[in-house]
């Protein structure tokens, strides 16, 4: 049924509720299309992985525009030495450092991944990874939907691996 066809069967109608009918179906309709195309949670979880091994290669790439491009404007990293940087601009600056050199000082893999029931916020964690590959630290990042197929990273925090004895 076109629009026009909804419109005539409202002819007694005033103009004004015609045309909020029309908008309720049309929102009912996309709601209707945004359900029936959401992803699974396992969807979801891939999605998230593969975003994380992205997020990664940044390092490994040297690329830290490309690193920039995953946090969110609201990004929280907590540092080794309990600093805590606030907002993308801070994170990007600060992470700047990690990637002058031509060689990357630690990498990560996530190894853990689990999404939140409504799809909209994600956890993935895993280990770092010295350049000899010997693991030296565990990150966990909190990653959030920002726009369809689109995560972003808002909070993170790395932690060191105990070389306690047992």
């Amino acid at each position: 049924m076109t629009e026009l066809q909804i419109l005539s069967k409202w002819k007694g109608f005033p103009m004004r509720l015609r045309w909020i009918g029309l908008l309720c179906v049309a929102l009912l309709t996309l709601a209707a299309a945004a359900s029936a195309q959401r992803l699974s949670n396992a969807e979801l979880k891939k999605q998230v992985a593969d975003t994380e091994r992205a997020f990664a290669a940044t390092m490994k790439a040297r690329d830290h525009a490309a690193f920039a491009s995953f946090l969110s404007q609201d990004a929280v990293f907590f540092g080794g030495d309990g600093q805590v940087l606030r907002g993308k601009d801070a994170v990007t600056q600060a992470w700047k450092t990690f990637y002058i050199k031509p060689e990357a000082p630690f990498s990560w893999e996530p190894q853990e991944v689990e999404v939140v029931e409504s799809g909209t916020l994600a956890y993935s964690g895993g280990p770092v990874y010295d350049p000899s590959g010997k693991v030296v630290g565990r990150f966990n990042s909190i990653w959030r939907l920002e726009a369809p197929n689109t995560w972003k990273i808002v909070f993170d925090r790395g932690s060191q691996v105990c070389n306690c004895k047992k």
